[in-house]
Formats: C-alpha cells, sequence, structure tokens
C-alpha cells in the first residue's frame, strides 16, 4: 500500500467557471488558473502521484505547457489514472476537504464523488468529498479563493487479500 496527501489552491476571479470535481457549479466567480483549475481534482491528482512517489502535478501538466491551456481536470485526472495503472496500482480509497465560503456544495458532492469514480476506475464508495466554510476568516473566509485537501489510499494490484470474518 501506498499513501499520498496533496494540496491545491486557486483564486476566485470574476469571467471564469466554477468547476469542482468536473462539476460547473453556478456561482459569481470562478478559479483561475492554467487549466480548469479544479482544486479538488488537481489534490486528488498530486496526492496519487505523490503516493506512486513520482514527483507533483506540474511536473507531469506544466502550466507553462500550452496544451494543457484550459483543459479540463478530469482530463488530467485521466492521465494520473494511466499512470497508477501503469504502475500497478488501484485506488483503495480517497478522503478529501474543499474549504470554500460560498456556494454551498452539498447539492453537488455525489456527483462529484461519481465522477472521480468513473475516471479513476473504482467504486463510488472509496470516494469520499467533505466541504466546509472558512467561516468569513482568511482568504477562504473572505471568499478570495478555495483550497482542496486530498488523501489517497493506493493498493498494488493483485495482492489484496480478502479475510471473511
Amino acid at each position: 500500500m501506498r499513501i499520498g496527501q496533496a494540496i491545491d489552491m486557486h483564486q476566485l476571479v470574476e469571467n471564469r467557471e466554477l468547476v469542482l470535481g468536473g462539476v460547473k457549479i453556478k456561482h459569481e466567480k470562478g478559479l483561475l488558473g492554467h487549466s480548469d483549475a479544479d482544486v479538488l481534482l488537481h489534490a486528488i491528482a498530486e496526492a496519487i502521484i505523490g503516493a506512486l512517489g513520482l514527483g507533483d502535478l506540474g511536473t507531469h501538466f506544466p502550466d507553462t505547457d500550452e496544451r494543457y491551456k484550459g483543459i479540463s481536470s478530469m482530463l488530467l485526472l485521466a492521465e494520473v489514472e494511466k499512470i497508477m495503472t501503469n504502475n500497478n496500482y488501484e485506488i483503495g480509497n480517497i478522503d478529501s476537504t474543499i474549504l470554500i465560503e460560498q456556494p454551498k456544495l452539498a447539492p453537488y458532492k455525489q456527483q462529484m464523488e461519481k465522477n472521480i469514480a468513473d475516471v479513476l476506475k473504482c467504486d463510488v464508495s472509496k470516494v469520499n468529498i467533505k466541504a466546509t466554510r472558512g467561516e468569513k476568516l482568511g482568504f477562504v473566509g473572505k471568499g478570495k479563493g478555495v483550497v482542496a485537501l486530498a488523501i489517497v489510499l493506493l493498493i498494488e494490484r493483485g495482492n489484496v487479500k480478502y479475510v471473511h470474518i
């Protein structure tokens, strides 16, 4: 088994879509970034890359590369899934947290979990997303940005043993 953790954050700005977990969310601001700036998918992808000991997201998808300008982070996560599979690992589980003042994410979390599970080819029960507010504190609380944290457990394929009790 291997464990990876990551954090990502992006500034909220006008004239951008807010995309989290591959879901377009109605909001007056979106996240600034080279890609669609989906902080949740970036944190999860980087946690997987980290668990594999293969650097970070920027190493594999640099923001200086025009191929990734405006790209959906779902496509980046799909590429990370290929890297994970080629290294003979699969998802054990993912636990993630999004820090965002507004909007409330409860109506979107189930679709986000399904999107992530579909791309990573795992059961949706292995993907957990939590969201919390900044309570008016710091840049999150003042509505200036969004942060996502992720912890990922990878399991080597073929080495999973199930014990029936």
